[in-house]
């Protein structure tokens, strides 16, 4: 009723106006002269009008523009919220460029949360971009939040969205369900800085700090992305090394490193990031401004696809690192077994 009460309103204006027009062209004795001063009289009173309905339609229209933003904008907080600043002791930063104008977020996702097994991060990339994304990325979002608490280890966690995604396949896009996936890379950092990851189709992440300043830390092969093939049997996690006081990590989806310029150059990714990390001590949010904004110049302020990044540094005091059980209640690595990815 409402909505039906401002719809006449709205219109309300633009039929006096029209009514005003007719009657004076049907009554007023000079619309109905011939004369050249008459013409020009009549001429200006009906392009008074038609200017009037002109601003009055834009004006209508620009006011619905912005109250379809406010809802877009809502729905895009809640879908992609702001990450906290701080979780369990380590710093936080994320930025998303869309390739989609008008839109605050696209086809890409990240998430952040600290739970009893340790702090767990997921970035994601979904096929194709923009507002047709949403779907897809809010089924997998909503899913992480959720077994990122309850499952013990991170295989049963991509397991959870492996199965997220399929459903929201079947039930969205059943015709094309086959040709949809999704690249995603979990990370989990324990108490002590180990970092622990499962990658499908996902670029690695850099590790920033240390002796090297800049490690793409890539240790093993990705799974296929997830969607187009089953998960293997066993999921066992990686290792990255650890991530020591005052290190940064970070993410990106595939969006930063082909990134290109007006004459087809790809975003010196590396290159940046040695820049920054050589440029002072590594902040979250320095890294995640200083790369958005290096992107956003290489690409003019259109890059051609989604792009998200993601910086998390290790703000914790150093460990004591031994055997025994960590504070997360996981057995400490043993002798022998096959070592962590070292630092190059």
């Amino acid at each position: 009723m409402i909505r039906v009460r401002g719809r006449v309103r709205s219109l309300g204006l633009p039929v006096v106006w029209g009514a005003a027009a007719v009657a004076y062209k049907l009554i007023c004795p000079l619309a109905q002269e011939t004369s050249l001063e008459a013409r020009i009289v009549t001429s200006a009173v009906f392009f008074a009008v038609g200017t009037g309905l002109i601003l009055h339609v834009r004006q209508s229209l620009m006011r619905e523009l912005r109250q379809l933003r406010r809802v877009a904008g809502a729905a895009q907080s809640a879908l992609l919220r702001p990450l906290p600043s701080r979780v369990d002791g380590l710093d936080v930063a994320a930025a998303q460029l869309s390739a989609e104008r008008g839109a605050a977020i696209g086809g890409d996702l990240y998430e952040v949360v600290a739970t009893e097994h340790g702090v767990r991060a997921v970035m994601g990339d979904v096929r194709g971009h923009g507002i047709g994304a949403f779907g897809t990325v809010a089924a997998v979002l909503g899913c992480f939040r959720e077994a990122a608490h309850d499952e013990q280890d991170l295989g049963g966690v991509l397991r959870r969205l492996d199965r997220a995604l399929a459903r929201h396949l079947r039930q969205e896009h059943p015709a094309c369900a086959a040709e949809e996936f999704v690249t995603l890379l979990l990370v989990e950092i324990r108490p002590d800085g180990e970092l622990r990851a499962l990658n499908c189709g996902h670029p690695w992440p850099y590790r920033l700090g240390g002796e090297s300043g800049v490690d793409q830390l890539a240790p093993a092969d990705p799974h296929p992305p997830l969607g187009l093939f089953p998960l293997p049997a066993e999921l066992p996690t990686v290792g990255l090394g650890y991530l020591e006081h005052g290190d940064a990590l970070f993410l990106h989806t595939d969006g930063a490193q082909d990134a290109r310029d007006a004459r087809g150059r790809f975003f010196p990714l590396s290159s940046a990031l040695t820049n920054v990390a050589a440029d002072g001590p590594l902040s979250s949010q320095r890294v995640i401004g200083r790369m958005s904004s290096a992107l956003l110049h290489h690409t003019r302020g259109a890059p051609p696809d989604d792009i998200a990044l993601m910086v998390i540094t290790n703000g914790r005091p150093t460990p004591l690192r031994g055997a025994g059980k960590c504070a997360t209640g996981h057995d400490a690595p043993a002798a022998g077994n096959a070592p962590l990815a070292p630092r190059r």
